[in-house]
Parts: structure tokens; C-alpha cells; sequence
């Protein structure tokens, strides 16, 4: 049962790898840096609009797409009424490429 552990742990950490490459290789974002930003909204009061820009600010830094003035209202604005999709592909058409 252990070599069959130990199979599938390396499959899993194979996988990881692959979402993680993907990821890098849509949004030019590395592993390291999409792990910050999870712990820093793991972290973060979503109540507070000063954190909540902060987010955004750093998000948009490292993902390198810039968010208008406007844009980040709706973002703070969705954010701090809990009006944010939680699925991946309504998430993403928040940020459109241009």
C-alpha cells in the first residue's frame, strides 16, 4: 500500500506542477507569487475597503493588467457587499485581457 501512496502522492505533485504551469503560462504569474496573493486574501478583512484596494492594487501589480479607476470601484464595491462570483470563470471576466 505504501508504493501505491507514494504513486499517487507523484501523480498529485505532477498535477500541481501541470496547473501551476498553465496557470504561469495564461497569466504570466508564478507559483511563489499566486501562493502570496492566496495568503494575503486568506488573510485579509474583505470588510475593510482599504485592504480590499490593497488586494486589488497587488493582484493587478503581479498579474500586469492595469485596473482603471472605474473597474476598481466595481471591484470594491462587489467585494465589500459579498457580491463576488465564486467560480473561476466569472472571476476572470472581471478582468478581461485587452
Amino acid at each position: 500500500m505504501l508504493n501505491a501512496e507514494k504513486g499517487g502522492m507523484a501523480v498529485r505533485h505532477q498535477n500541481d506542477k501541470n496547473v501551476f504551469d498553465q496557470i504561469h503560462s495564461k497569466t504570466n504569474v508564478d507559483q511563489d507569487d499566486l501562493f502570496q496573493l492566496a495568503g494575503a486574501v486568506n488573510d485579509a478583512d474583505l470588510q475593510n475597503e482599504e485592504t480590499v484596494r490593497r488586494l486589488i492594487h497587488d493582484v493587478s501589480r503581479v498579474a500586469g493588467v492595469p485596473v482603471s479607476k472605474e473597474k476598481e470601484e466595481q471591484l470594491v464595491k462587489a467585494i465589500l457587499n459579498q457580491d463576488v462570483p465564486l467560480d473561476f470563470n466569472s472571476l476572470s471576466s472581471l478582468f478581461p485581457k485587452d
